[in-house]
């Protein structure tokens, strides 16, 4: 993430360079997922989900979240011709702003579902408050000119707020999130039980989008572990008949299965993969 504009401009100067920026586009467009998430938020609340208003928050708020992943795949992009690094799209589709981008897409498509718009709005909170801290706070009450740069400046009690928020509650959120799209891929899977309209293709995309946030999230590999041996222990009770333990059997065979089948260290270098993946921003 870029630094805040040097100190010995002036605030209109500072304010002006650092809307100029890339990144201000993104920090913008996470505010704007945020206050669309919001407004649907309160449509939601009153039951009026399919009002012209709560439409346009919901389709809007998808709208955000594409330019934000997507003004971080084409910095990511870029970045990797200039190190000359593998640009295939195998190794797209491993990033995982790739993988929110194409989520975001896919969301704006297809019906609403309420329950989609969460997972980006917690990331968006965190970005959001990130970027308030490491460069619009600085942007607005820089340093003194002449302070050393070798000397870190005394941060502004908001600031430390806004950083103790993240360090504390960071790991919760993300343990949100990662339940929030287990539980996204059981009402999807309803849907298509259900066969509703277009269900089948949307399981089908979410299914794959999941299975690359289970290889690469320990949050995700945790909340399915933790879910996993609740329904082990529940199964396991006297009470349950021999056939649907059985069937709860077969169904973690068949999922083992498909986990093994789709394994995208086949797909993706083994370079690639002790790179890291990046995280989704």
């Amino acid at each position: 993430m870029a630094g805040p504009p040097p100190s010995n401009l002036t605030l209109q100067e500072r304010l002006m360079a650092l809307a100029q920026t890339l990144q201000f586009a993104w920090f913008v467009g996470h505010v704007s997922l945020l206050l669309c998430s919001l407004r649907y938020g309160l449509s939601y609340l009153t039951f009026n989900y399919y009002s012209r208003w709560a439409q346009f928050s919901y389709r809007t708020a998808f709208v955000a979240a594409a330019v934000t992943y997507g003004i971080v795949v084409y910095k990511g992009y870029r970045a990797r011709l200039r190190q000359g690094k593998n640009t295939g799209a195998p190794a797209l589709l491993a990033d995982e702003n790739v993988q929110y981008l194409i989520m975001a897409f896919v969301w704006l498509l297809f019906r609403q579902i309420p329950l989609a718009v969460l997972p980006f709005t917690v990331y968006s909170v965190f970005h959001v408050m990130t970027y308030t801290r490491a460069t619009i706070l600085p942007t607005i009450t820089p340093p003194p000119p002449g302070a050393s740069p070798n000397v870190k400046p005394k941060a502004s009690p908001l600031s430390d707020s806004i950083g103790n928020f993240v360090k504390n509650y960071y790991d919760q959120s993300m343990t949100l999130v990662a339940a929030l799209e287990i539980g996204l891929w059981f009402r999807i899977l309803g849907s298509a039980i259900l066969f509703q309209k277009g269900s089948w293709i949307l399981f089908a995309v979410y299914t794959a989008f999941f299975r690359a946030r289970y290889a690469q999230s320990s949050f995700v590999q945790s909340a399915v572990t933790y879910g996993t041996a609740r329904l082990d222990a529940t199964f396991a009770n006297q009470s349950t008949p021999p056939a649907v333990r059985q069937g709860w059997e077969t169904v973690k065979g068949l999922v083992k299965q498909a986990h093994d089948a789709t394994d995208m260290k086949k797909y993706v270098g083994a370079g690639q993969q002790g790179a890291g993946v990046k995280k989704a921003q």
